[in-house]
This record gives C-alpha cells, sequence and structure tokens, in this order.
C-alpha cells in the first residue's frame, strides 16, 4: 500500500532534529542527503555524519526514528549513513566557525592578534566568564567548578568549561566525560556531559604523562582552546584556573578581559590569606572579583553535630576585605569526592542534598541576581 506522506512533509519532521554536537538542525548542516518515501509506510532516510565513527551516531538514529515516525502514515524508518567529504567538512566548518586560516594556532609568532578574534573577549559577547580561582591548591576549586557548572546547565543555562590547570588537569574526570574531542576541519566539538561542555589538555596527552611546558606553550594551548574550539556562544564559560598568580592567570586576563573573577577558599586563615592574593593579581589585571565561595566549612558527623574542622570565618573576613559577597558555604562531604573520582558530580546525580542545594542557590545568584547591568555592543562606541 502507497504511503500518503510526501517527502517534503519528512523533511519538515526533520527539520527540528538537531545534531547533538553541534545543535544544529541536520537539515540546515545538510545533513539529511535523501528522503525515499515506499510502500507499507516505510520512509528510507540517508543522513551524512560529519567524520567516520561519529561517537553520537546512536543518539542521531534515535531523534531521527522519533521525529519521523510522528508523522501520520510513517510506520517505520530505513535509515542508512554516509560520511561527509573533505570538502563539506570545509564547507560546514566555515558556516559554523570562519576561516580555520585566521585561527590562533596557524600563526605560533603571533597568535591570534594576526588570527581570529577571541569570541569572548567582544563586547557583543552574551557569554559571561566566570574564573574560578584560587591562591593554593587543595581548596576544592575544580570541584566547585564541576558542580557549579553543572547547577547552571540544570537551571536551563548554556555552560561550557575551559580546564585552564594545564599541570593538574581534572574536569574531564570530574564531569564524567567518556569521549574526546571530535575534530571537523580543525574546529574542535568539545564534549559533553551532564550538559556541560568541556575542554582540557587532558584530551590530548597519553594517560599519566605529564605535562612540561614552559610559558609560551601554555599561552597557546589557551589561546585554541578559545578560539579553535567551537563553542556555539554560551551563556556561561567557567574557566578552572590553575592555583596562584602565575602565567595562566595572566594570559585569561589578556584574553578574557570581561571576566569575572571567583575566589575559592577554605575557613582557615592560612588559606585565606593566599587566597587574597588572588584576589590581588585580579584587581592588578582590571578583573573584577565578584564573589567568595567557602570550601569545606563544616563536616557534620554521625551524631548530628556540625564540626568546624578547618576553622571558621575564614571565607567572611575575606569576601569583608575586598567588599563583596560571601556567595555560599559548602559542606565538607565525601560525595563531593566521590562524585569527582566517578564522574558523577553530587549536584547532577543527587540534586536535593544540602551540598547540591548550596550549589544551586550560588548558580542563581551568579545567573540572577549578579547578572551585569551594563550593555556591551560593538556599535557602541565613545567618540
Amino acid at each position: 500500500m502507497a504511503s500518503t506522506v510526501t517527502e517534503e512533509q519528512v523533511i519538515e519532521a526533520l527539520r527540528p532534529v538537531e545534531d547533538p554536537e553541534l545543535h544544529r538542525s541536520i537539515v540546515d548542516l545538510n545533513m539529511l542527503r535523501a528522503v525515499q518515501i515506499r510502500d507499507n509506510g516505510v520512509v528510507g532516510v540517508l543522513i551524512a555524519l560529519t567524520v567516520p565513527g561519529c561517537p553520537l551516531k546512536g543518539e542521531i538514529t534515535r531523534r531521527v526514528s522519533e521525529a519521523a515516525t510522528e508523522l501520520d502514515g510513517v510506520e517505520s524508518i530505513d535509515l542508512e549513513f554516509t560520511v561527509m567529504t573533505d570538502e563539506e567538512r570545509e564547507t560546514l566548518r566555515r558556516q559554523l566557525h570562519g576561516d580555520a586560516g585566521s585561527s590562533a594556532g596557524s600563526n605560533q609568532a603571533h597568535g591570534h592578534a594576526e588570527g581570529r578574534e577571541i569570541p569572548f573577549a567582544k563586547n557583543s559577547s552574551k557569554t559571561r566568564p566566570l574564573l574560578i580561582s584560587s591562591g593554593k591548591g587543595g581548596v576544592g576549586k575544580s570541584s566547585v567548578t564541576t558542580n557549579l557548572a553543572v547547577a547552571l546547565a540544570a537551571q536551563g543555562y548554556s555552560v561550557g568549561v575551559v580546564d585552564a590547570d594545564i599541570y593538574g588537569y581534572s574536569i574531564p574526570r570530574m564531569l564524567g566525560t567518556d569521549r574526546d574531542p571530535v575534530v571537523i576541519d580543525e574546529m574542535l566539538i568539545p564534549p559533553a556531559m551532564w550538559g556541560v561542555r568541556c575542554i582540557s589538555i587532558g584530551y590530548f596527552v597519553p594517560q599519566g604523562q605529564a605535562v612540561i611546558w614552559r610559558g609560551p606553550m601554555l599561552h597557546k594551548a589557551l589561546e585554541q582552546f578559545l578560539t579553535d574550539v567551537f563553542w556555539d556562544e554560551p551563556d556561561f564559560l567557567l574557566v578552572d584556573m590553575p592555583p596562584g598568580t602565575g602565567d595562566i592567570a595572566l594570559s585569561l586576563a589578556q584574553y578574557l578581559p570581561r571576566g569575572e573573577v571567583f575566589v575559592v577558599t577554605t575557613p582557615q586563615p592560612a588559606a585565606q590569606k593566599v587566597a587574597a592574593m588572588s584576589a590581588a593579581m585580579a584587581e592588578k589585571v582590571n578583573l573584577p572579583v565578584r564573589g567568595i565561595i567557602e570550601n569545606m566549612s563544616w563536616f557534620t558527623g554521625d551524631d548530628g553535630k556540625r564540626y568546624e574542622i578547618f576553622g571558621s570565618g575564614g571565607g567572611q573576613e575575606l569576601a569583608d576585605e575586598l567588599g563583596v559577597p560571601l556567595l555560599g558555604k559548602l559542606p565538607l562531604v565525601s560525595a563531593l569526592r566521590e562524585g569527582g573520582d566517578d564522574g558523577k558530580p553530587v549536584t547532577a546525580v543527587a540534586p536535593e542534598s544540602e551540598l547540591a542545594q548550596s550549589f544551586h542557590e550560588i548558580a542563581r545568584q551568579i545567573a540572577v541576581d549578579m547578572k551585569p547591568k551594563k550593555v556591551y555592543s560593538d556599535a557602541l562606541k565613545v567618540i
């Protein structure tokens, strides 16, 4: 029996289907190559994948099948795949990301000054770069970055994370991303988990191998993370800063002049005093410190009593010293450590827990209460 559905109807039904990595319609991306109406409610569909061995082929299959079979007269689809040619990938990359010849990585001597602009530095960018900083290691900065990113994503925002701690990268493990970035004609597509996209040097070095680089190589790697990765203008770009005030912090101040610094500390005075150095550097490079997050504030024992293992008052003292709010005090719980090791952030897997609720409240304050009131536009210029 001939089907009453038309090719045009199938195409329109598939138009809302997005590629799970590029977040664009498969029709607009020219991934839908053919639709064939067959007998007995069967529709043949040919999809061109961006790269061979596409890691999300199964997800594309599910999305296409569900969308097509919602049409009256379509009982099933016969889905086949092909792969884009090099020329088609180049066209796709130009459509989404501009000229690869203008990328930061194309000129080792001069960097982005002669190449593609860093999109987050432009006045017209809607992205808020959040630089999560600390003066010293061991205060849980990466755990805070991971869970804050997941909390923002859960609240409906598009979120990316740059793991700028090149020597001590940990964000991929904490997020639980199980695949490497996809490369489409020199454009990197960051893997995503829990609604958060992430890039890290950890994707590019063998497991267990140390990164032993001097300043210029660190500078170039960060530059490429910001220019050669297809971020697609997220609402927030969180940057997990390395501890201290070295080369990477200086580079990011140059690359993200509209960045907002949030300092993570523990309650103990020694940590608070070192965290103050990170805030002092932010002031010197004209980046505003917007708030303090105190981690490991207390531990609740089996007896229900709170124990202030690392003392108390350090976060509030630092906030008062800088004239910024203390956004939250996070309890010391084993679930935070376990989630970081297993790639299951507590904010994602236990959203009703006390700790997760604390992260959600910090995320709400940053996204809503601290939303910048200034209007930035490339069209607005001082004459």
